[in-house]
């Protein structure tokens, strides 16, 4: 079993989304970090009583996103310490994980580092791609060197291919397929499988694809509703959630725990019956 499965007791892990306020610096912030704090804490008891398998904290109100090579500064690293720490709190017993947008992987690293995080979710690890916030570079040598040098090898890198709200023109001749298998031979610890963008679901045929071309487990990364679910079901090996378990489906919305709940309740449902 992977690295990444052997973390959670139940097969298809379901990792619930924490998208935390606008963070000190960004344009959107509003200037009350401790009502961010109270925020995110108030999602993580959700995701205790709802039951999913593990949970991921993100920055995605920090529009527009930066680069960290552009104006991403120790303030946004700092800030997510403090919510990440908050968040393990809650969730002593549940995996949690940390993005920071936009391609901040280190910075990622190092939160899960000092907070006791289990993963994090990495963009650009293989292949270049022009991403809205500009280009994206490869970065997979530096970053698991950086996590050598910080004694983090036990923090997993998942890894996004084909990423979304991404043009991907310039590896064109590249298949998803290849850049899956590029990801396992530069020690991804899993593959996230996304749409075009937030909240569209994956391509089943690519997904189809990837069938039997790698060992790392696949994770659907956006688009995954109740309704979806058992086709996703045969193809991947656990999921990220985060659209679907806000009010109406929308990420920036509230978090629902009657959606949780029914998703939970049916995913549990196919536990039970090998779907």
């Amino acid at each position: 079993m992977s690295k990444f499965l052997s973390l959670f007791s139940n097969r298809f892990p379901i990792i619930g989304m924490i998208h935390v306020g606008a963070l000190p610096g960004t344009p959107l912030y509003r200037g009350n970090f401790e009502q961010i704090l109270q925020h995110a804490r108030a999602e993580g008891q959700i995701y205790l009583q709802s039951g999913v398998d593990g949970v991921l904290i993100e920055n995605m109100h920090d529009i527009p996103y930066a680069r960290p090579q552009d104006s991403v500064g120790p303030e946004v690293t700092a800030a997510m310490t403090r919510i990440a720490g908050t968040v393990r709190d809650i969730l002593p017993n549940v995996p949690c994980g940390v993005q920071i947008l936009a391609g901040c992987n280190r910075e990622a690293l190092a939160v899960a580092k000092a907070s006791g995080l289990q993963f994090i979710r990495a963009e650009g690890f293989v292949f270049g791609h022009v991403a809205d916030e500009g280009m994206t570079d490869a970065c997979a040598g530096t970053l698991l060197r950086y996590r050598k040098q910080i004694d983090a090898e036990h923090v997993l890198v998942l890894t996004d291919i084909k990423k979304k709200h991404s043009s991907h023109a310039i590896t064109s001749d590249v298949s998803i397929g290849e850049t899956a298998q590029a990801a396992e031979f530069f020690l991804s610890d899993g593959l996230i499988v996304t749409g075009t963008s937030t909240g569209a679901s994956a391509d089943l045929a690519e997904l189809e694809s990837l069938e039997g071309r790698v060992k790392l487990p696949l994770i659907i990364g956006s688009g995954l509703t109740v309704d979806n679910l058992p086709d996703y079901w045969r193809l991947a090996q656990s999921a990220i959630v985060g659209s679907h378990f806000k009010t109406n489906g929308h990420w920036s919305a509230e978090l629902c725990a009657k959606r949780i709940q029914i998703f939970m309740d049916r995913i549990n449902a196919l536990r039970q019956t090998g779907g």
